[in-house]
């Protein structure tokens, strides 16, 4: 019998696989990529160290050659798989059939060094049927896939490990750049730009509620004076306020006012009414990019939620593959979808005849179908639920919902627009009323998209009651109402995932990763589902537009993008792209570019952002600086509250802080116990109060002030009460202090490490003893500051004493715990849900190794010291201290 040596990614995946291939395949994973370029110093092999280009991993003096290292993290199984492949006849690479997964079958083939047949298996859904047609159809790897992926990677090490160290001297450490992460961000700062520039325009109009024939109401707005058309918000220039318009009419106050004494006596008349039929058709099913956005906007899910979710669903055979730029479905899948809405809404609500969509993706090697349930059934939202977790159900459901929506009848209705007028009194009034009726709800009953940015509906969006033209109507009421413009909403992650793709830049399966890299970077902050830049973010972008404008001029990198979309389909080659890209054609390469600019670049200048002048025309400003952004009004300075967004910091807000910081030098008062003077501060995480002052030898205490004070209004006898804080409120039955705890978090009870949050209505600086124990009797609620759902949750371990093991998202990355240890998960793992239990405690056992075990009095130290001796043997004796050269000693002692 020949015996087939299946490789593919994941776990996960492999183990999907096993269920439908016979005991003649061995189905292994690599756990994604096995070779990349080198990661740091320490990875490039000793006969490259020393060389100019050694730490780029890509040789930029020989055609590009890149330098692949294999992932330290992957020795041990690569060593698993060429001892697998030994006993084969056949290799069967069946990584993903995008890209990355045709450069992993590469690597592979590269290292494992194969001396049986090898061939390429893909499939776009992980179901027998697929997966036996894919065994009759296998091929060879794509070289111009492998290509195309190379050259991304180059390209973005190339820029990234040019251009952040020049980030890194001129703004700060721990910055990057990036091809695809730079233009996002300059993509948020231009929106942030926007609401700086902002100027609001008030306008007046009057909204009337009529009443019909029939007795109903109905409620129209304003439209027109003597034929001159009312002012609305989107006649005014966000800029300056004023009208953009000539021909429009701006009602103030007086105004409106007076309208609404005299239109109120006026008798009124329908002067038309049309009625006309619309049709909505359903929007097609997703493809990557429009299932994160949805996923954003339906869910409030990331982008990497949604794809970590969208992930597992696949590879547990769920749905088809969900990196894909196709919304194409195939005749199998339009005939199941089809017969699945007979059974579930009906014959009436299945479209005439089946919907095929198309979209024009010059990457044909990546148009698959688009996203849609895999296999013959459409699974049980709950089925799914049970197996793989709540958002793998939330986001099939989602898909479940498009694939039917796609293939449903139209929407129909009835759009009615009816204009009222007075009986020819001056001024002219004309009102108007919108309003539409659904009469068949078509695909609405499945599915409806949702979408950025919208507007909430006009007054009077409703069915309107039967009208005709000469029908008298009458005032029922009139209301004359201010508004105010509004700046231009952020962007939201959808949002900016839509403008991303929209103009042609990056993947859609890299947007998450991008938009975690400039989270990570602190580049941006969410307030509530908007992305809201950093003045890092403006200091970022301000240097690269003086100096290097093109590295992230959208029309550029949509141009880049489209290059290496043409290396996929063999339409262009490597080489002459990397050379124009680095060494310039036409345009600057990125080397000579950094090598002519970067001594051009003000540090100063880049990392100042104006914000205006105070009353006495003093300007400010915000610093980027070493240690956050702060405020500067000639030899005045103060900090910027963390995540203060940009548009916020006006010359008041400015002039407020400094004046805070200015005040916060005078005492405003002295303790009554100590006789040390007390100060109200302005500082980075928010106002707070300092017991004395600063000194050599002395760190002052200081304490932020509560929700809800204000520093301005802070009395003596509060800001001693504070300085009080923790403050011990007695013992409890035990003997332990109870203590009133400000906490990192809000206010809290505490006894020990045993925490409760106050409620609103307690108070931290009166709250007594017998209140705290109450408090601390209460059964504790899970999640702490917040709640954080697992990545991969293994459950409770026997070989840990019962401790649950889970995989969880921290800030710099996912990690794996057991309650007491916490280990970074490799970068080379890019699913983490695809971590096995044995490769969890392998991490857990080795983060022990290196944190437990070597710190002096650590839990490790402390369980090995409670631990007897086996008979016969004594306690190994204590180390000699090894003597340091006494240079190395002073040294030592100096910066000790």
């Amino acid at each position: 019998m020949v015996k087939h040596l299946v490789i593919v990614e994941s776990p996960t995946k492999a183990r999907t696989l096993k269920r439908f291939l016979g005991p003649d395949y061995v189905v292994e994973s690599s756990i994604g990529h096995i070779r990349d370029l080198p990661a740091n110093a320490a990875e490039v092999p000793a006969r490259y160290k020393g060389t100019a280009w050694a730490r780029l991993g890509v040789n930029v003096e020989r055609d590009f050659a890149p330098l692949y290292v294999v992932l330290p993290a992957k020795k041990k199984k690569i060593a698993e798989l060429k001892k697998l492949l030994a006993a084969a006849d056949v290799l069967l690479l069946a990584t993903d059939e995008d890209r990355e997964g045709e450069a992993i079958s590469w690597h592979l083939g590269e290292v494992l060094q194969p001396t049986i047949p090898v061939r390429r298996m893909v499939f776009h859904e992980i179901t027998k049927p697929a997966v036996l047609a894919a065994l009759e159809s296998t091929r060879e790897i794509d070289q111009d896939l492998v290509h195309a992926q190379e050259a991304r990677r180059i390209i973005d090490r190339l820029y990234g490990y040019e251009v952040s160290p020049v980030l890194w001297r001129k703004i700060g450490s721990r910055l990057s750049a990036g091809r695809v992460q730079s233009v996002a961000v300059r993509i948020l700062v231009d929106r942030e730009r926007a609401r700086m520039r902002f100027t609001p325009a008030e306008y007046w109009d009057l909204e009337a509620s009529f009443r019909a024939p029939g007795g109903k109401l109905f409620t129209a707005r304003l439209l027109s004076l003597d034929g001159r058309r009312i002012a609305g918000g989107k006649d005014f220039d966000p800029d300056t306020g004023e009208l953009r318009r000539a021909d429009v009419e701006r009602l103030d106050r007086e105004r409106a006012q007076a309208l609404h004494a005299a239109l109120g006596r006026e008798s009124f008349r329908v002067v038309s009414a049309e009625e006309k039929p619309f049709s909505r058709a359903p929007a097609p099913p997703f493809t990557t990019s429009t299932l994160q956005q949805e996923g954003n906007r339906k869910l409030r899910f990331d982008a990497s939620r949604t794809m970590r979710a969208a992930q597992r669903l696949y590879e547990n055979g769920f749905i088809t593959y969900m990196r894909t730029d196709s919304v194409a479905l195939s005749e199998t899948a339009i005939r199941l979808t089809r017969d699945a809405i007979r059974r579930t809404y009906g014959e009436e609500l299945l479209s005439p005849e089946p919907r095929r969509y198309f979209q024009k993706v010059k990457n044909a090697q990546e148009a698959h179908e688009a996203i849609r349930p895999a296999g013959d059934e459409i699974a049980p939202v709950e089925a799914i639920r049970r197996k793989l977790g709540a958002d793998e159900a939330r986001i099939y459901e989602l898909i479940w919902k498009r694939t039917l929506a796609c293939q449903m009848a139209n929407a129909r209705g009835r759009r009615l627009t009816v204009q009222v007028a007075n009986g020819g009194g001056a001024p002219a009034a004309v009102f108007q009323a919108a309003g539409n009726a659904i009469d068949f709800p078509g695909f609405l009953r499945a599915y409806a998209e949702d979408a950025d940015d919208a507007e909430p509906s006009a007054p009077g969006e409703a069915v309107l009651p039967p009208l005709a033209a000469g029908d008298a109507v009458r005032v029922a009421e009139l209301r004359a109402a201010e508004h105010v413009t509004t700046p231009p909403p952020r962007l939201t992650e959808a949002a900016l995932v839509k403008a991303l793709e929209e103009s042609g830049i990056g993947r859609p399966s890299t947007y998450a990763s991008i938009i975690d890299t400039i989270e990570r970077r602190e580049y941006t902050f969410r307030k509530g589902t908007a992305l809201v830049p950093t003045f890092t973010a403006f200091a970022v972008v301000a240097l690269m537009e003086e100096h290097l404008s093109h590295l992230i001029d959208l029309e550029f990198t949509a141009r880049m993008e489209e290059r290496l979309d043409a290396i996929s389909r063999g339409e262009d080659q490597t080489l002459p792209y990397l050379r124009d890209f680095y060494q310039g054609n036409g345009e600057p390469g990125l080397r000579p570019l950094l090598d002519q600019k970067t001594k051009d670049i003000d540090p100063r200048a880049v990392c100042s952002i104006p914000v205006g002048t105070d009353d006495a025309g003093r300007e400010i400003i915000v610093r980027v600086g070493r240690y956050g952004p702060f405020l500067q009004r000639g030899e005045s300075t103060a900090p910027l509250p963390d995540l203060t967004c940009p548009d916020e910091v006006t010359p008041a807000f400015a002039g407020a802080l400094l004046a805070a910081r200015e005040k916060g030098d005078e005492p405003i008062g002295t303790h009554p116990d100590t006789g040390e003077p007390i100060f109200v501060k302005a500082g980075r995480y928010g106002p707070y109060v300092q017991l004395g002052a600063a000194t050599d030898g002395k760190k002052p205490k200081m304490v932020s002030l509560l929700r809800g004070m204000e520093p301005e209004s802070l009395s003596l006898a509060t800001a001693v009460a504070l300085l009080s804080l923790p403050r011990v409120l007695g013992q409890d039955a035990e003997g332990h202090d109870v203590v009133a705890h400000p906490g990192r978090d809000g206010p809290t009870g505490k006894r020990g490490a045993d925490t409760r949050s106050l409620s609103p209505a307690d108070d931290l600086l009166t709250i007594d003893l017998a209140r705290a124990l109450a408090l601390l009797a209460e059964e504790k609620r899970r999640g702490g500051r917040r709640s954080v759902s697992p990545l991969k949750d293994f459950g409770s371990v026997p070989a840990l004493e019962g401790a649950e093991v889970r995989i969880l998202g921290g800030r710099y990355g996912p990690y794996v715990t057991d309650g007491s240890t916490n280990a970074s998960l490799p970068k080379t793992i890019e699913d983490p849900a695809s971590i096995t239990l044995e490769q969890a405690l392998e991490l857990l056992a080795a983060q022990r190794g290196k944190k437990g075990s070597a710190r002096r009095g650590g839990p490790a130290a402390r369980r090995r010291a409670a631990r007897p001796a086996p008979a016969g043997k004594k306690p190994p004796a204590a180390k000699a201290t090894k003597k340091l050269p006494a240079a190395r000693a002073a040294k030592q002692k100096k910066h000790a």
